[in-house]
């Protein structure tokens, strides 16, 4: 690949500046006291699953885990949020004896990471199947929380592959539209705009992969560069699919920072994922149920590659991160960026 010329980089998209508009993982309106809260029995059920695997992590208390239960209890908080009357949180293992309030079911129990590794993997395949019933908000939050889980499993060492419908091992979930189905305007921008950030994408790991050596780090990209492009097909097919005209890619894109060495390419590979996170996570929360599941599976995928590049670990990836946006530049003529190679 040759790198592209510094005068033809625009700004890299969406990737820069679509920061996540909250406040905190959870952005509902405040509910009306009156009226029962649809999202309850999903928060309760995903409540007792993390209850599971809190107690799971207090059975194993060692001090390399904490920083990972001490998510899981951060999600926990968050789900649990809106709840009436509040469930207590569980305690932590700091106390002396402390276990997790019990579950509804006695979970088989666990003795190794490995086997709290699969209890995290199987946690977030069950946030994920409430997906389709829960409101745009929790729905987001349930695929954030499942994509940290997904992240925290491989970090303890799991390597199974993700079990969420229509997706395989070696290629991302494919999105669907019913044919005539029409999307709200909302989710048309909302796909476009996660179409845009592939193209931005594809470009940056262009760059990515001209500045790597040989090795490993360059076979990561080689696979991240051919998800991304797996990634905007399938958003072209559905836009396509429901009569848009999906968006074309600039032709150039400007980068975040100066990329001159493989210390910097990684760096802009762990940024390129990190912002399709927000991405992602705000398209799961835009899109119909049936699209939910292809959002929260990007969103999964963005996360681990970011902590594949070394990206700071997220409790909530997509919606924790209120880094001020930097404003997008107008495209301008540029050659077609080279394929990782």
């Amino acid at each position: 690949m040759q790198p592209p010329s510094r005068r033809t980089f625009l700004a890299l998209g969406l990737l820069l500046t679509a920061a996540a508009c909250t406040t905190g993982p959870d952005r509902e309106a405040p509910a009306d006291a009156r009226r029962p809260d649809p999202d309850e029995p999903l928060r309760r059920r995903a409540v007792t699953a993390t209850d599971v695997l809190l107690a799971a992590y207090d059975g194993l208390p060692t001090a390399q885990l904490q920083p990972l239960r001490a998510e899981v209890a951060e999600h926990r908080a968050a789900l649990a949020q809106t709840l009436t009357p509040p469930t207590p949180p569980a305690p932590s293992t700091t106390t002396p004896g402390a276990t997790a309030p019990a579950p509804t079911a006695t979970p088989s129990p666990v003795t190794t990471t490995a086997e709290l590794a699969a209890l995290e993997r199987r946690t977030a395949q069950a946030h994920l199947a409430d997906l389709g019933a829960a409101s745009p908000q929790l729905g987001r939050l349930l695929a954030s929380v499942a994509a940290s889980a997904a992240v925290h499993a491989t970090a303890l060492g799991d390597t199974a592959p993700p079990a969420a419908p229509d997706s395989s091992p070696s290629a991302p979930s494919s999105p669907s539209a019913t044919p005539g189905a029409a999307l709200t305007p909302e989710a048309v921008t909302a796909l476009q705009g996660a179409l845009n950030a592939e193209h931005a994408a594809i470009y940056g790991y262009g760059v990515v992969g001209a500045k790597l050596p040989d090795d490993q780090q360059r076979a990561d990209a080689r696979t991240a560069y051919a998800d991304h492009q797996a990634r905007r097909d399938a958003w072209q097919r559905l836009l396509t699919g429901v009569g848009a005209t999906p968006g074309a890619a600039a032709a150039g894109y400007q980068l975040p920072f100066a990329v001159t060495d493989a210390a910097a390419a990684t760096r802009l590979a762990a940024h390129i994922e990190t912002r399709l996170t927000v991405i992602y996570a705000d398209l799961v929360a835009a899109v119909p149920a049936q699209q939910r599941t292809a959002a929260a599976d990007a969103l999964r995928e963005a996360a681990l590659h970011a902590r594949r590049w070394g990206a700071p670990q997220r409790a909530f990836p997509g919606i924790d991160d209120q880094a001020t946006a930097s404003p997008t530049a107008s495209p301008t003529p540029a050659p077609t960026p080279s394929a990782t190679s």
